[in-house]
């Protein structure tokens, strides 16, 4: 099957990758280019736990050795704990509000078409522009294989490998809903190798395709991959399994007390089945994501010995980030759909060819940034609106401020009003404060600074009679207030969401 397949990919690489037809020779008389490439590594559903960012457990080697020599935020965030929403925020380089997409299977040339995407940028200003597995929304694990939720303006190449995890092992994958596993905790130990699995392939595609970009260097290139783990099912090869041992797994306390004083629409994204989960059910449910995040850091590895072992490490812009955090029991919750900091929080690293020691930005950043910040990095012209900051000045000097406070939102559904509502976060290097419909259906206000867990909410109850959180909340109010305002389009109102018969397009020409 891999001799097939790998045949077939040659065919590809060696027809599509270029788009061009050229001869051997044709192609070393061509000068190497000079500019920045970029290797963009995501991963699915993955919190801060990590090495590089202080968990004592979980062992992520090579996500830990990108760090060391990158620029590690510790502050960053989603705009939309949510896969979709999320995505197509950071491509677009636009807040959730403008694109329209408050929800999975949405696709942003329905409400912007003529954005252009962050790859696709890339692309019109004469880079190879590459996806190996998931970088905007897929139904995981059904849409497994397939382009997906994707655009396909966006890339000259899509690589959709599939493996044991989707194509053999499902009738093995415990879940705590039958026969659902995207949406649901589910896990399974696979007796079967890396090599077999969905992203044991990706890493290998996105091998092959760097070794292609290293003999054919006249061309720079931004190549995506996008690593399905540690989303559910969380399943990984069963010697991932074997360093966690199942006493050690976390397990939270007193979380009736530390729920008391949060607003109801806070905790919303809790799911009925969730609790079936007795405690050695949790045990095997955070055993299982910390197996599949370290089998996703081997896959990291993969690709990180091939970047360098070609030589591309010295001209080739590294960043790994997370679509959103996510949950594992903390306030009796689990997965996303939150505005805790442990959901819209995630992990970016940021790593330059010639920076040789790894640094720490503390201040706040979002996902949102990526897109200018890459395209200044790289010199590769963007169209004119973005609600992100270049992160460029932190890059150079991590200890400095930037734009000093990130947004996330999350929509709620009133069922019984029929009303949808919206939930906004503002993080700033020492506060969380996040309102609920306007503050009509609650507010937050966590310090960081003494609660970095968010135990205790300052504006519940009296707390906002205090004269010094009620000067925090008057000031953060109006910082959000300007946020929401800027992430709206300028008619006001959200970007309508309506599903078209969009078509791919490369260029819009106005």
């Amino acid at each position: 099957m891999r001799t097939w397949r790998s045949l077939c990919l040659g065919l590809i690489l060696g027809t599509v990758f270029i788009g061009t037809v050229a001869s051997a020779q044709e192609a070393t008389e061509k000068k190497p280019s000079t500019r920045k490439n970029v290797l963009f590594l995501i991963s699915d559903d993955l919190n801060t736990r990590i090495g590089c960012y202080g968990d004592p457990l979980v062992q992520t080697p090579n996500i830990d050795r990108l760090a060391a020599r990158g620029v590690l935020f510790q502050n960053a965030a989603c705009q939309y704990p949510l896969c979709g929403p999320s995505r197509n925020s950071m491509l677009c380089g636009l807040y959730p509000d403008t694109t329209g997409i408050h929800g999975n299977a949405q696709i942003f040339r329905d409400s912007i078409p003529e954005r252009w995407s962050l790859p696709q940028a890339f692309r019109l200003d004469g880079y190879f522009a590459g996806r190996v597995g998931k970088l905007y929304h897929y139904n995981v694990p059904k849409s497994v294989g397939t382009n997906g939720h994707d655009d396909p303006a966006s890339w000259e190449l899509e690589l959709n490998p599939a493996g044991c995890d989707r194509l053999i092992e499902e009738p093995d994958i415990f879940t705590l809903r039958e026969k659902a596993f995207g949406g649901t905790l589910s896990w399974y130990a696979s007796p079967r190798p890396d090599g077999e699995h969905t992203d044991g392939m990706l890493a290998e595609d996105a091998s092959w395709v760097l070794e292609r970009c290293a003999k054919r260097n006249d061309r720079p290139f931004f190549l995506a991959v996008g690593f399905y783990r540690p989303h559910t099912p969380y399943v990984a090869p069963k010697e991932y399994f074997e360093p966690y041992k199942l006493e050690d797994m976390p397990l939270f306390d007193n979380v009736e007390e530390d729920v008391a004083d949060v607003p109801k629409a806070a905790l919303l994204s809790h799911k009925k089945e969730q609790e079936k989960l007795t405690d050695p059910l949790r045990r095997q449910a955070i055993q299982a994501y910390y197996a599949s995040t370290t089998f996703m850091d081997a896959q990291v590895g993969k690709v990180l010995d091939t970047l360098e072992r070609t030589g591309l490490d010295k001209n080739t812009i590294v960043v790994f980030t997370s679509d959103h955090g996510y949950f594992l029991g903390e306030k009796g919750l689990w997965q996303k759909q939150a505005l805790f900091d442990k959901v819209a929080g995630v992990p970016l690293i940021i790593a330059e060819p010639g920076r040789e020691k790894g640094a720490v930005a503390t201040t706040p950043v979002g996902l949102v940034d990526l897109y200018p910040t890459l395209a200044e990095m790289c010199g590769v012209p963007t169209q004119e609106l973005m609600h992100g900051q270049s992160l460029v000045p932190i890059l150079r000097d991590p200890s400095q401020l930037g734009r000093g406070y990130s947004m996330s939102m999350i929509s709620r559904n009133d069922r019984q009003k029929k009303q949808r509502y919206y939930g906004y976060s503002i993080r700033t290097p020492r506060y969380r404060m996040t309102l609920w419909d306007d503050g009509d259906r609650g507010m937050e206000l966590y310090d960081h600074d003494k609660d970095p867990e968010e135990f205790t909410n300052l504006a519940h109850g009296d707390g906002q009679q205090d004269p010094e959180i009620a000067a925090v909340i008057r000031d953060l109010k109006g910082k959000l207030a300007e946020e929401v305002a800027k992430g709206m389009p300028a008619s006001g109102k959200r970007t309508e969401y309506k599903v078209g018969n969009w078509n791919p397009m490369l260029r819009v020409d106005n």
